[in-house]
């Protein structure tokens, strides 16, 4: 069958010849082919001799090809059984190659004894990469060496192993059991097979410990924790049992422990407060069946800065992990919350004491719980019904729980004074910042079963107003170093207005010293009133911790507040008294911040110091 088509001309193939040589052997010669179909026209003429070689092979590729038009069902079956292939291969050598990776022990390594050098010996790059290595107490001279707890915790590691696990065991078994049981998890049962925490208890490399004004004791250490736990876990999930084991369980963490309050009962503090100071470092090797999961290509990092992340959200400074000592309720020391304002009006058809049938009337007024001394009334002569119209404010420190006692008097010039009666007031009855007027009959006593009791011994009428303080925000305590009373830093905020209660704790004095004796009380002076501390007996150093208040109509933003040292000897002298030194601390500061905790130099003494605590209460 003859084609339709003229032979190629000498024209054409120039062209072709052009073509060719501007095209590579990819896409564009599979253009130039569909372009001039080869099997449309006569087999080319032999090149001339002269032509170049490689428009020989474009020739050569011009070739007639024979293809199928459509694939039959036996080439259909080859390529997906060949797909087939090659995933199969595939996953199964990956699975090889890991289970290899993961379970492989080899034993026909060859392991080097490490170099011993003297620290003198080291060259620079040694000593760099050590300098993390050291102990805190070699590169800080803040910290303390501690030998002496870590051979402590060394003996007795044995013991506190089964104590911490029987403790993590308890705590965690409720936290357990409350997630299984929600909903329907695949999670079924999560046990501890095994737990151990190895026989290598962990190393404190030194201890800092803080010197600050507060009742608080503050201390720095860090921790390394190169262990060999066993912690096994039995995990069961759509019934089928996974067993998971931590082991080369390594931490490094620097805390911060507080212990505060410091408290008058074994074991002397209140609360375990906790806080890291930098981010822990964790390192630790899984195994799920048998296989070390960590060993993973990228889930090794992965898990360490989820850790780290994880950890210093919740206990990195500023937060806080609180641990509960001692209950809060018998050993922490109560603060003053409010005012009672109590008005004494009149009292009606008292008992008569005296031979000519009448009474020399007063009151006596106090708050249960305080040693302070009560408050009285004026004493009204020869009356049955008397009229006084006094005020008088006590400070509260608990309103739910406090009552106000009330005691009536009859004055005698001689001998003890006879009681007319008595009442309590519970303050839980009050409503802050709303007068209550009350009329209360007077009792012998608070004995139920007295048959005395119920006998008239008239009434007494009070006003009573319970005003508690705005809500405050505790300063810090400044400067660890001591400052001196005459510094004024100036107002902070607006400048308070309101009547209050100014509270002066003498916490103690340092390295007072007199010339005759040592026996040094604290005196207090403000407004022409003055109060004492106790005397402590030969000493340099006393403790008192002694609060006294102060109750203001208006903030003493332009006064001061005397306190001085004295000595005074307790057996006949010509030397009775001795000054050991004083201060006069402005008390603008502590209305403005609310609260001042320093210690304060003392004037006209060597090296004599004073802490004291002051706080301003507003109503």
């Amino acid at each position: 069958m003859t084609s339709n088509r003229q032979p190629w001309t000498s024209a054409q193939e120039v062209n072709l010849s052009k073509a060719w040589l501007h095209a590579s052997f990819d896409e564009n010669i599979r253009q130039l082919v569909l372009a001039y179909p080869p099997t449309s026209y006569p087999p080319p003429p032999p090149p001339p001799k002269h032509t170049h070689k490689r428009f020989k092979c474009f020739l050569f590729l011009c070739a007639p090809i024979h293809k199928p038009s459509s694939f039959g069902p036996m080439g259909f079956i080859s390529i997906f059984l060949g797909m087939i292939g090659v995933g199969f291969g595939f996953v199964l050598g990956l699975c090889i190659g890991f289970y290899f990776f993961i379970y492989s022990n080899p034993k026909t390594d060859t392991f080097k004894d490490p170099v011993v050098k003297p620290i003198s010996e080291l060259d620079f790059t040694s000593m760099y990469d050590l300098m993390p290595e050291l102990p805190h107490w070699l590169k800080n001279p803040d910290y303390d060496r501690v030998d002496w707890l870590n051979k402590f915790v060394f003996n007795m590691w044995p013991y506190l192993d089964k104590a911490i696990c029987a403790a993590i065991k308890r705590a965690t078994e409720p936290i357990i059991a409350d997630y299984i049981g929600i909903g329907h998890r695949p999670l079924e049962a999560v046990t501890f097979d095994t737990l151990s925490l190895g026989s290598l208890p962990p190393t404190f490399q030194g201890v800092k410990v803080f010197e600050t004004n507060e009742n608080q004791l503050v201390m720095e250490t860090a921790i390394k924790w190169a262990g060999n736990p066993n912690v096994v876990i039995d995990v069961k999930i759509w019934s089928l049992h996974f067993k998971i084991q931590l082991v080369d369980l390594q931490v490094f963490a620097v805390p911060r422990i507080t212990l505060k309050p410091l408290v008058p009962a074994f074991p002397c503090f209140s609360n375990v407060i906790v806080s890291l100071m930098e981010k822990p470092h964790v390192d630790f090797g899984l195994k799920i069946q048998g296989g070390d999961v960590m060993s993973v290509p990228g889930l090794y990092r992965l898990v360490q800065e989820t850790i780290k992340k994880e950890v210093a959200k919740l206990y990195l400074w500023p937060q806080i992990l609180e641990i509960p000592i001692l209950d809060s309720s018998l050993c922490a020391v109560k603060k003053p919350v409010g005012v009672l304002h109590v008005k004494v009006v009149q009292a009606t058809k008292l008992m008569k004491m005296d031979i000519l049938g009448l009474s020399d009337p007063y009151v006596k007024l106090r708050l249960s719980g305080e040693m302070l001394p009560s408050k009285k009334t004026t004493i009204k002569k020869k009356t049955l019904n008397p009229v006084w119209n006094e005020t008088f404010k006590l400070v509260v420190k608990d309103p739910q729980t406090q009552t106000l006692q009330v005691n009536v008097y009859d004055w005698d010039k001689v001998g003890s004074h006879d009681r007319l009666g008595m009442q309590m007031v519970p303050l839980k009855i009050l409503r802050p910042n709303e007068t209550m007027e009350l009329t209360l009959d007077l009792l012998k006593n608070t004995n139920i079963a007295d048959p005395h009791k119920k006998h008239q011994r008239g009434q007494i009428m009070l006003e009573m107003t319970y005003a508690p303080f705005k809500e405050d925000h505790d300063v810090l305590s400044g400067p660890l170093t001591p400052v001196s009373g005459e510094n004024d830093l100036g107002s902070v905020g607006a400048t308070p207005s309101g009547a209050g209660v100014l509270l002066v704790t003498v916490q103690g004095a340092e390295d007072v010293e007199g010339a005759h004796h040592n026996n040094p009380y604290a005196m207090v002076v403000f407004r022409g009133e003055t109060k004492k501390t106790k005397i402590v007996k030969r000493t340099r150093d006393p403790k008192w911790n002694e609060e006294f208040q102060f109750m203001l109509e208006e903030p003493p933003i332009q006064d001061k507040i005397h306190i001085e040292i004295m000595s005074r000897r307790t057996r006949m002298s010509f030397y009775s008294k001795e000054s050991l030194g004083h201060v006069d601390i402005s008390l603008a500061d502590v209305v403005n911040n609310g609260r001042i905790n320093n210690k304060f130099y003392l004037i006209d003494s060597k090296n004599g110091l004073v802490h004291v605590e002051l706080r301003w209460r507003e109503t």
